[in-house]
């Protein structure tokens, strides 16, 4: 059913957007894009529900790059409107370790037209450190072309802090479990607070996922986190509902 998807057009992609927490705080600044699956019977699919099977089976490789160059050329049709957003778009460790990950990916940017600058590529921390060594080769040719690495569900995984340093990433997202269970003095906060400060040491930009709650914003801003996404602010949302909630949250 995954593979007949894939031919016949029934996979979608939601945008949620990102915010700014510090300068000109509140501004929309970039969305993520996630991948759903407009099911002819289930209707609506999560992620959730047919990743796994789309890596076990492979079909993660097309599928990536089917969300790659739709959130790509999304970003150049919102350029032509006159909305400048960036867009971060989920790489997972069946596409890292693919031998022709870098020339697919640079397929994508020339085929779409999209400024590099614009695009970020978001890979968890167990990805990263699958096959360190190698892996930090792949991600500075990625670096070559120009686009942005981001580290997803920072804090949950088993990092060197070595390897991360080394790694030529631009910002770290902080997992939702963190940012969920956040209240003033809580455990939660505290290593909310520890990931920032190690990430803004390391010249890195911080983003906290999973915001739902007016306190969570609030304790993010005093600890100096750079953007929010979260039920908060957004839903993940099409592309014709994101151009109206745009409208309306200027």
């Amino acid at each position: 059913q995954l593979r007949r998807a894939l031919m016949e057009g029934q996979l979608r992609v939601h945008y949620q957007p990102i915010l700014g927490l510090s300068g000109t705080a509140g501004e929309v600044d970039s969305v993520e894009a996630l991948v759903r699956w407009q099911h002819p019977t289930r209707g609506l699919v999560p992620p959730s529900e047919f990743v796994t099977i789309a890596e076990e089976t492979g079909l993660i490789v097309p599928l990536g790059e089917w969300v790659l160059e739709e959130a790509c050329r999304q970003v150049v049709a919102w350029e032509a409107q006159g909305i400048r957003l960036s867009v971060s778009v989920n790489v997972s460790g069946v596409q890292i370790t693919q031998p022709d990950v870098v020339s697919r990916v640079a397929a994508v940017l020339d085929r779409t037209g999209v400024d590099p600058a614009r695009v970020a590529l978001e890979m968890t921390e167990s990805v990263l450190m699958r096959d360190a060594e190698e892996t930090l080769s792949v991600l500075r040719a990625l670096k070559d072309l120009g686009v942005r690495l981001h580290v997803d569900d920072f804090g949950t995984g088993y990092s060197s802090l070595s390897y991360l340093k080394r790694f030529p990433v631009d910002a770290v997202k902080v997992d939702r479990s963190f940012v969920g269970g956040m209240a003033p003095g809580s455990f939660d906060t505290a290593v909310v607070a520890a990931l920032v400060s190690l990430s803004h040491n390391l010249g890195l930009q911080c983003v906290a996922e999973g915001v739902e709650t007016a306190e969570q914003l609030e304790l993010l801003v005093q600890l100096g986190c750079d953007y929010a996404q979260g039920y908060l602010f957004c839903e993940p949302l099409a592309e014709e509902a994101l151009g109206s909630w745009l409208d309306a949250h200027p």
